[in-house]
């Protein structure tokens, strides 16, 4: 049997939408046991996203890809813990986990003694996540956040989109929910560090996640130049605010998307479009000569690729080691020849649609390679969870489910 690198470990998972279920997909697929906990007959809001899916005789099913994107490999209990029985329930299989993850707003979890001291009181080894829009503490720790919000707040919308002066000019949000991605990857990290920090001490901790820190951490150079220098990143459309030639040029067929990073890049394209004379022409010289000239660049590369097949033309400088890649659609992106050979399109064996394609996670070990295992049934394990973690009999359980707790 494969041993997985969490194989052992117990998380009790009270989140939803995107950024935490991310984070505890990643503990799953590592090998972690991710119990997670849904509202009866309701479930995480990402179950009422549509498109819904069909099973294999057309009928419509409750199964959505916005929830399978994000909650693949977990087990799905069914609990109210606004009913005392159910915080205690809460409580009980807290105290036999090693992670709890939860993203409600700052004080929500405190109502209902399930916050973090509730919990150490039960349990002092936990590690205690949660997962808000503007973290625990400040003027606008109680206010929701949302990725889009966390874009435009954190400045990363104003330095995306078309520059001033040119048509369609204006701030744009990315449809890919960055700050949620990001803030799922930077709540396993936290995760991980401290369940290694627990195994060297013996002590569980809180971790505070904010997607408000993580998106101004994401803008890096751009944040770090305004500390210094005191200038403000403008918005670049498809350049870049570093190096030249860095766009999206026309081919005969579709756009290919070139970023020159250095001299030696240049020159290899230059050597490549058949226009080595750029190479001592006084305006395309330097990195710097080039940053100041990049819209007559742009013009004279565009002039050149135009007239090229782009798959051709993305293999010759793939080839010769300049940066380069087609814009491809998110259907184009899966037929990519790298994408195949990785496996990133994999599939998962589901009990009511059979071989369900999902998303490859990205994390890969040698030794201790992830688990990909459906999503699951809304509430489909609470009774075997019930019985095996906490003992429960047939009679409590449907005592239970009577009273509208489970």
């Amino acid at each position: 049997m494969t041993q997985h690198i969490l194989s052992g470990i117990k998380v009790l998972d009270l989140t939803r939408v995107l950024a935490g279920p991310w984070c505890t997909q990643a503990l799953a697929d590592m090998g972690a046991e991710v119990y997670k906990i849904e509202r009866p007959g309701v479930g995480d809001e990402m179950r009422h996203s549509p498109p819904f899916l069909k099973n294999p005789d057309g009928q419509p099913t409750r199964d959505t890809p916005s929830y399978i994107s994000v909650n693949r490999g977990k087990r799905s209990l069914t609990l109210d813990f606004t009913q005392a029985a159910g915080r205690q329930i809460v409580l009980d299989l807290a105290a036999r986990c090693d992670v709890l993850a939860e993203n409600f707003k700052v004080g929500d979890l405190k109502r209902y003694g399930l916050d973090y001291d509730a919990v150490r009181a039960v349990n002092p080894g936990i590690v205690y996540c949660s997962i808000t829009g503007y973290g625990q503490d400040g003027p606008m720790a109680s206010w929701p956040g949302y990725d889009p919000v966390l874009q435009a707040v954190s400045g990363i919308m104003s330095t995306c989109g078309i520059p001033e002066g040119r048509p369609g000019a204006g701030p744009m949000r990315s449809m890919v929910p960055l700050v949620d991605v990001m803030t799922g990857m930077i709540s396993t990290s936290s995760v991980l560090a401290a369940l290694f920090h627990r195994e060297r001490t013996g002590e569980g901790q809180h971790l505070d996640v904010a997607l408000l820190d993580v998106a101004v951490a994401a803008t890096t150079h751009l944040s770090q130049n305004y500390l210094n220098t005191g200038r403000v990143a403008g918005r670049a459309g498809n350049g870049s605010l570093l190096f030249a030639p860095s766009n999206c040029y026309r081919c005969a067929d579709g756009p290919l998307l070139i970023q020159i990073g250095n001299d030696g890049q240049w020159a290899r394209l230059c050597k490549a479009l058949g226009r080595e004379q750029w190479l001592s022409e006084p305006r395309f010289q330097t990195n710097a000569a080039r940053m100041q000239h990049s819209a007559e660049l742009d013009l004279e590369i565009e002039a050149v690729t135009q007239t090229m097949l782009r798959g051709a033309l993305t293999t010759q400088l793939g080839e010769k080691g300049v940066p380069c890649g087609p814009v491809n659609s998110i259907a184009d992106a899966f037929g990519h020849e790298q994408v195949v050979h990785r496996g990133l399109r994999a599939e998962v064996q589901h009990p009511q649609h059979g071989a369900l394609p999902v998303v490859r996670s990205p994390f890969r070990f040698s030794r201790t390679p992830v688990d990909l295992r459906p999503p699951p049934q809304l509430g489909a394990d609470t009774e075997g969870v019930l019985a095996a973690e906490l003992g429960l009999s047939g009679a409590q359980m449907s005592a239970l489910r009577e009273a509208g707790v489970i």
